[in-house]
């Protein structure tokens, strides 16, 4: 249930219907929006719907939510929200540029890959320390000395971290260098590392799995806010099909129908979608075009030597070029 507060609502009127909520064993989470006050009623439904809430001082309406998702739910913050990584602003107006290599792979590699990130207007650095991969037999990352690498880049260049954190032990470390933590295909329902970064007080990029539905990414999110943490970024990033010709197929519907459905921003991640970099334009304008509020993008000093997904990454010297188009097409249709 979503109780909506009048504009002229007293916090006195809040804190009653926050503590009538939480005496009856319920959890209340509140959004304060710019003009009023939006609380959510969480726990037994039976409960839920016996409550006079219309009937309390500075109420305007009660919703119940329906859906099986409800933090992150578009009714939940009808304004939308936007996320704040390290001083960058996703979602809503913004347009927002993720890049850097798949992997961090060498002192060399990783600080060249910053520095022409931040040259060519990206606002964050992506990188992985750690890397769950198809073969066991593939490149793993460097692990720690991988996020070492990427403290350096940020001193270097200013650029917050994006990185992936695949297993809850390993929290605690990439916290400490990451700005958002990146929760990938792999691991959109690993439940319990949802969880545990749902405790947590960086922001979280979550990825859909390769065969999820929206819904199901949905609940995924769902996870992540329940525990807490409402800094939430989705990411599009394709689907398995019978479809061969690319690594997987972009699905530009789910962005806009994430945009409908969620109140939390949505970008797309067009090199693992494409497989192959002279795909990744199209897709990321596309995307884009489709509503996305960002687009995170693999680039490398020298994509044929990359230690993993070199054939999808853009080289350093192309990524000005594509923001500047991909910006274009955010201009055009009027997300910037």
């Amino acid at each position: 249930m979503l109780v909506v507060m009048r504009q002229d609502a007293a916090k006195s009127d809040v804190d009653h219907v926050i503590a009538s909520i939480e005496g009856v064993g319920l959890q209340a989470h509140v959004s304060e929006g710019k003009f009023r006050t939006i609380i959510g009623a969480v726990g037994d439904r039976e409960l839920i719907v016996d409550m006079p809430f219309e009937a309390m001082p500075g109420v305007e309406k009660a919703i119940p939510i329906s859906k099986p998702f409800k933090f992150v739910a578009s009714e939940f913050k009808p304004g939308g929200t936007v996320v704040d990584i390290g001083g960058v602003l996703v979602g809503r107006s913004h347009m927002t540029f993720i890049a850097g290599p798949c992997s961090i792979e060498s002192d060399t590699q990783a600080i060249e890959s910053a520095i022409a990130v931040k040259a060519a207007g990206a606002q964050l650095l992506r990188g992985g320390a750690f890397k769950p991969r198809t073969s066991p037999y593939s490149f793993q990352g460097l692990g720690r000395p991988g996020l070492e690498l990427l403290a350096e880049c940020r001193r270097v260049t200013g650029l917050p971290v994006v990185t992936e954190v695949i297993d809850a032990r390993d929290i605690d470390p990439v916290s400490e260098v990451a700005d958002c933590l990146q929760i990938g295909a792999r691991n959109m329902q690993n439940f319990l590392l949802l969880s545990e970064v749902g405790r947590q007080d960086k922001p979280v990029l979550l990825k859909r799995g390769f065969s999820n539905t929206v819904e199901e990414l949905l609940m995924s999110a769902e996870y992540v806010a329940k525990g807490g943490n409402a800094d939430i970024v989705f990411c599009e990033r394709g689907i398995r099909t019978f479809e061969k010709t690319t690594r997987a197929t972009l699905d530009v519907a789910a962005i806009s129908v994430l945009r409908k459905q969620s109140h939390l921003p949505v970008i797309v991640d067009p090199s693992h979608a494409a497989g192959r970099a002279d795909l990744v334009l199209p897709l990321a304008l596309a995307g884009v075009a489709a509503g996305a509020d960002g687009v995170m993008v693999e680039v490398h000093p020298d994509p044929s030597s990359a230690l993993s997904d070199g054939e999808q990454a853009l080289r350093l010297d192309e990524l000005k070029d594509f923001i500047d188009q991909v910006r274009a097409v955010a201009v055009a249709v009027g997300s910037i």
